[in-house]
């Protein structure tokens, strides 16, 4: 197995380097359900899991390995491997974990474009592509919308309009698993030796669109669930990345039923260009557009240039990275107060243990 067919190039290449003398081999993650990886290495796919060092060494999820990851293993139980490390990622899909616990997952990683797939039945929603394009732009990777189920749409240009007003520079290619040829919109972007990942809600069709990629049936798709909403029962399980015929590699990844923010200002700032270019011009510097006077952006919105409804998704994204950013900065803060008791109950114990020099 020539490693270059799945994305090994000289940059991996250098960031490997200091394994190369521990006896360790590069693989790359090509399969990731919980625990367990499947490893692609010169000698074929391996089993593999995380060793004990990597587990205490590793801050939270964020660190484990995700598909399209690079990693170091050494020899495991059973003819697997083990992962000793993570190589550093030229670029990653992040969300914030389900739940009230603020970390970081990792979805994707070293991936070269993002494909932001939404449905043309029940599931397109620009807000909802306005949120993964902003945790796309702070991937690294650069994001592609893809309309799929375009045979649903006879009036399917109002739908492109309107998905270019709301991503101003980002492509956008409209598809049809199921209609012959449908798909060839997406061969641009599925160059030998790059990754592409398929990111969206459950049921957008995402399964349907790899296995006509492939040309065959390889993953298993399911009906709709909903005949009256013309919604698709998200089938994906698992993490996996696939070659295909081409010599391009595809993430498939389990339909998101929320995508809760991991990301920074860039990436809102990219997402809502003209928003940020109006910003320019606001009286001051630090304004939030919502009561502050001499606000360019709100002048824009009551002069019509500026849909609201965009403002107001603008909005929403910070209060939640703003919120984000606190939580973030709170579990800091317990993280080095915790490392800190331990560091002290070290020292007491290491005193303790001193004879005492007077009485």
């Amino acid at each position: 197995m020539d490693l270059k067919d799945y994305g090994w190039d000289a940059w991996f290449e250098a960031r490997f380097a200091p394994f190369a003398g521990l006896g360790l081999v590069p693989a790359r993650v090509v399969k990731q359900s919980r625990d367990l990886s499947t490893l692609m290495t010169e000698g074929g796919d391996l089993a593999g899991e995380v060793s004990g060092r990597f587990r205490h060494r590793a801050a939270g999820p964020a660190d484990f390995p995700a598909a399209g990851d690079w990693t170091a293993v050494g020899p495991g139980r059973g003819g697997g491997a083990l992962i000793e490390a993570v190589l550093p990622r030229r670029s990653a899909f992040v969300r914030k974990t389900a739940g009230d616990v603020t970390e970081a997952q990792v979805v994707a990683a070293n991936v070269d474009t993002v494909l932001l797939v939404s449905g043309l039945d029940g599931d397109f929603n620009l807000r909802r592509i306005e949120r993964y394009l902003t945790t796309a732009w702070t991937s690294g990777a650069a994001p592609v919308i893809v309309l799929n189920k375009a045979d649903l749409r006879p009036d399917l240009e109002s739908f492109v309009e309107e998905a270019a007003r709301i991503a101003p520079g980002v492509p956008i290619e409209t598809v049809s698993a199921l209609t012959p040829g449908g798909l060839e919109g997406l061969r641009a972007y599925l160059a030998p030796g790059m990754t592409v990942a398929l990111l969206g809600s459950s049921g957008v069709g995402k399964t349907t669109l790899i296995n006509g990629l492939l040309g065959a049936g390889r993953f298993r798709t399911a009906a709709m669930s909903d005949a009256a909403a013309g919604r698709g029962c998200h089938t994906t399980t698992s993490r996996e990345l696939v070659r295909l015929p081409g010599g391009a590699l595809l993430i498939d990844t389990p339909g998101m039923r929320e995508l809760q923010l991991w990301a920074d200002d860039s990436g809102l700032d990219r997402t809502f260009i003209e928003i940020d270019g109006l910003a320019a011009r606001c009286r001051f510097p630090d304004c939030r557009h919502e009561q502050e006077p001499d606000c360019a952006v709100r002048a824009a919105v009551e002069a019509g240039t500026l849909d609201p409804e965009r403002l107001a998704s603008y909005l929403k994204l910070r209060r939640e990275l703003r919120h984000l950013e606190l939580k973030r900065d709170a579990r800091t803060r317990r993280q080095e107060e915790k490392a800190a008791g331990r560091r002290f109950a070290v020292l007491l114990k290491e005193v303790k243990k001193q004879k005492p020099r007077y009485r």
